[in-house]
């Protein structure tokens, strides 16, 4: 039997998600409402709170409680777009409530902390729970060698700035490759070089042509779940390359973007084979937990460690500490990991249907090859079909993807793609996506026919 708070909750709650309470209006005084529902003023209360707590409506002091104003989304708008686009994690799939719970538990146990500059290493505890964390992935790093930073993004932008101990300056990079590091590496105008990455991974006899004739400083590398590709290095060639850093004095930046994806437990990071101290890894939390949290963290060699902490300092002085309050209780209670093996499932099963509509509906001139994992893969599209307007084509039928130049240097020869991610989808959505990718790859492939066919008989 349900307690009266919850009616008079209830009853408030239809209200307002039926807008016969419409948004920004205010609600019954709490004397009011304890007389409309024949309650007491402490159940009124209650049922207030709860409402709040929900974010539906919010209380102004010496006011009162108002509803809160929500977007109103178009049907169009919320159901038939299919956005192949995106690599913001689906929202369906996050933690909020968990997460809010432990924002909330952070607020009350890291009160001092909330008040005050942190270490620009990050939270000592933290680092200590991040320790255990990346040891489940074969990184064996002490709390001293692990710093704690805004986002994936600022590691690769400070690393790009900073020298290194080799004294080097030049950076290479797989092409094609993550757009943000390119976009640092342009903006500070550092010298940058590109190798080819395919579905195979890359000519390993070119990378050490590089390694031994170039000014290289770094080589940044996303072994696992490529971004755009989707592919990843075997075992061997993850060796191969931590050999070639301690052989020619080249660190490598393994950005690690996906590892919480991997549904292999026995594919270990390029950091597992370092025997050098060559090999700086990157790990994102954006994927798993909520992106705005900007949360990512770093290990380094002890002889980077210095040059990063101080030019971390002097781009934020610290990292969110409620961030990394909320954090630490994630990872130490095992929501975290609950989590991740919820999202790695959801997201495999749509590259498995992403796989099995490509292999069904594109037709035979497109070539593509979708991995075992992660959220992303390349399409390459027939030369003769101009990208922009297939892109353009979608677009007007509601389909978002987004072109593969981007993840190229400008003086690297392009290919002629596009990347597909599932991140925003759901089987119905891939099928009937990939249904309009292959109607309209087609139809621009029978307009190029038909305008080849005229122009031959005008002559």
């Amino acid at each position: 039997m349900e307690s009266k708070y919850e009616v008079v909750k209830a009853l408030l709650k239809e209200q307002l998600l039926s807008s016969t309470i419409k948004p920004g209006e205010k609600l019954p005084s709490i004397r009011a409402a304890s007389e409309l529902w024949a309650c007491s003023k402490n159940t009124a209360i209650r049922a207030y709170q709860e409402l709040e707590k929900e974010h539906l409506i919010y209380s102004v002091p010496k006011s009162g409680y108002y509803a809160v104003v929500r977007p109103v989304l178009g049907k169009q708008a919320a159901t038939e777009w299919i956005d192949f686009s995106s690599a913001s994690p689906d929202a369906d799939v996050m933690p909020y409530k968990d997460f809010q719970h432990c924002l909330n538990r952070a607020i009350e146990l890291y009160e001092d902390h909330l008040f005050t500059y942190s270490d620009p290493q990050g939270f000592f505890t933290l680092r200590r729970a991040l320790e255990k964390h990346l040891a489940h992935s074969q990184i064996f790093a002490s709390p001293s060698q692990i710093c704690v930073v805004s986002g994936a993004q600022q590691a690769l932008h400070l690393l790009a700035s900073m020298p290194f101990p080799n004294g080097k300056g030049a950076v290479l990079v797989e092409q094609p490759t993550f757009q943000g590091m390119l976009r640092s590496l342009d903006l500070m105008g550092v010298t940058t070089l590109g190798i080819e990455r395919t579905m195979d991974g890359i000519d390993l006899d070119e990378l050490e042509r590089h390694f031994r004739n170039n000014h290289i400083k770094f080589f940044y590398t996303v072994p696992r779940f490529h971004n755009p590709l989707g592919a990843c290095y075997t075992e061997e060639q993850k060796m191969r390359i931590a050999k070639l850093a301690e052989q020619y004095d080249v660190y490598i930046v393994e950005d690690d973007y996906l590892a919480d994806m991997d549904t292999d437990d026995k594919a270990d990071p390029i950091y597992s084979y370092d025997q050098a101290g060559k090999v700086i890894y990157v790990k994102s939390f954006s994927k798993i937990m909520l992106p705005g949290l900007r949360l990512a963290s770093v290990v380094l060699p002890t002889s980077l460690m210095e040059t990063f902490r101080l030019f971390k300092a002097s781009s934020d002085s610290s990292t969110s500490a409620l961030s990394q309050a909320a954090l630490e209780l994630y990872l130490n209670c095992g929501m975290y990991d609950h989590h991740a093996s919820l999202v790695r499932e959801r997201y495999r099963l749509r590259m498995q249907q992403l796989a099995e509509c490509s292999e069904r509906l594109l037709p035979p001139q497109m070539d593509f090859r979708i991995g075992n994992g992660g959220i992303f893969s390349r399409m390459s599209i027939p030369d003769e079909i101009d990208l922009h307007d297939l892109i353009t084509a979608l677009h007007l039928q509601q389909v978002r993807v987004t072109s593969t130049e981007q993840n190229y240097l400008r003086t690297f020869r392009r290919d002629h793609g596009l990347r597909i991610s599932i991140i925003q989808t759901d089987f119905a959505k891939i099928e009937r996506g990939i249904q309009i990718v292959a109607n309209t790859v087609s139809g621009l492939l029978e307009q190029q026919k038909t305008s080849r066919l005229q122009v031959i008989d005008w002559i």
